[in-house]
C-alpha cells in the first residue's frame, strides 16, 4: 500500500502529460490540415510574430504569399523557409509592401491577387507602436500609427474583399492587441488605431456572414522574445507550455502564430491571449469602469511620484 502511494502521484502525472501531449498532437494536426493548398497572406512577415505565422502556415502545406517593406528580408525568410521545409510544400510567393503607404496598397493587392487567383486567407500582421504622453507625441506621428494600423489593414482587407465576395468563401484575420479593448496610459495614439481596428473588424465580420466570409481578431497581451519554445508537436513542448508558458506576462511569437493557426482552423471569432490580471482588467473596463479608471490613474500617481523621488 506504501510503495502504491508512492508511485500514485508520478503515475498520475504521467498520465496528464500523455493525455496532453495526444490532444495538442491531434489538435495541431487537424489545424495544419485545415489550410492545406489554402492561399495565405501574410502581412509584414518579416517580424518576428510574421516569420513564427509563415513558418506555421508553411509547415501546414498552405500555399503562402509573403509581404513585407525590405526585399531583402523577405529573401532572408524565403530561404529559411525552403531549407526547412518538405520538398512538396509550396514556394512562398513574395510581395513588397509598406502597409503605411495608403496609395500603393491597391495596386500591391493587384499583385498578390496575381499570385494565384485568389486569396483564401488574409492574415493582418503589421503593426507600429508609439509610447509617450499624449501632449509629446506629434500629430504627424499620430496620422502615421493610425495609417500603419488602421488604414493599411482595411484597404488591403476592403482591395482583397471583392475577390472573396464573389468566391462566397475566404477568412480575414486581424492580429490586434488586447489595447483594442482597454486603454493604458502613455499609449494613446496604438491604443486609438487599436480600438478603430477592432470596431471596423466587428463590424464587417456581420456584414460578411451572408457570403460565408468568416472574420476573426486576435488579441494578445504584448509580445515579448523570452526563449524559443520547443517545436510544437512533441512530448517537450507539451510539458512546457503545460508548466511554463504562462510565467511570463507577455506572450511568445510562437504562441501567437500557433493560436492563429488554430483560430483560422476552427474559425473563432475573437481569441484573448492573456494572464488572468490582464484578462481581468478587460472585464472590470466592462463591468465596473469606475473601478478600472481609479486603478489606471492610481498607476499614473505612483509612477510619477517614483520619477520625482528618483
Amino acid at each position: 500500500m506504501g510503495i502504491f502511494a508512492v508511485l500514485a502521484l508520478p503515475l498520475l502525472l504521467f498520465g496528464i502529460s500523455g493525455i496532453i501531449y495526444i490532444y495538442q498532437s491531434v489538435r495541431w494536426l487537424l489545424s495544419k490540415s485545415a489550410v492545406q493548398n489554402k492561399v495565405v497572406v501574410i502581412t509584414d512577415a518579416i517580424s518576428g510574430l510574421g516569420k513564427e505565422c509563415s513558418r506555421v502556415f508553411h509547415t501546414g502545406g498552405a500555399r503562402l504569399v509573403l509581404c513585407g517593406r525590405t526585399w531583402e528580408k523577405l529573401e532572408a525568410l524565403y530561404d529559411a523557409l525552403i531549407n526547412v521545409a518538405d520538398p512538396s510544400t509550396y514556394a512562398p510567393k513574395l510581395i513588397l509592401l509598406d502597409i503605411t503607404d495608403i496609395n500603393c496598397i491597391r495596386d500591391v493587392a493587384k499583385e498578390i491577387l496575381n499570385c494565384y487567383g485568389c486569396v483564401d486567407i488574409l492574415i493582418n500582421n503589421a503593426s507600429m507602436k508609439v509610447k509617450g504622453a499624449v501632449q509629446s507625441i506629434s500629430l504627424e506621428l499620430d496620422k502615421k500609427i493610425m495609417d500603419a494600423n488602421y488604414f493599411g489593414p482595411i484597404t488591403l482587407t476592403k482591395a482583397i474583399l471583392p475577390n472573396m465576395i464573389s468566391r462566397r468563401t475566404g477568412q480575414i484575420v486581424l492580429i490586434n492587441s488586447i489595447q483594442g479593448k482597454i486603454g493604458i496610459p502613455f499609449r494613446a495614439a496604438y491604443a486609438a488605431s487599436k480600438h478603430a481596428a477592432v470596431g471596423f473588424f466587428d463590424c464587417l465580420r456581420a456584414e460578411m456572414e451572408e457570403f460565408d466570409i468568416s472574420v476573426s481578431t486576435v488579441n494578445p497581451t504584448f509580445i515579448c522574445s523570452y526563449h524559443r519554445q520547443p517545436a510544437p508537436g512533441n512530448w517537450e513542448a507539451s510539458i512546457w507550455k503545460f508548466f511554463f508558458r504562462k510565467v511570463a506576462y507577455g506572450v511568445h511569437p510562437v504562441e501567437v502564430a500557433e493560436e492563429v493557426l488554430r483560430t483560422v482552423s476552427s474559425k473563432k471569432q475573437e481569441v484573448l491571449m492573456a494572464n488572468p490580471i490582464p484578462r481581468a482588467a478587460v472585464y472590470i473596463r466592462t463591468f465596473f469602469p469606475e473601478l478600472f479608471f481609479a486603478i489606471v490613474a492610481s498607476g499614473i500617481s505612483e509612477k510619477l511620484k517614483t520619477e520625482e523621488e528618483n
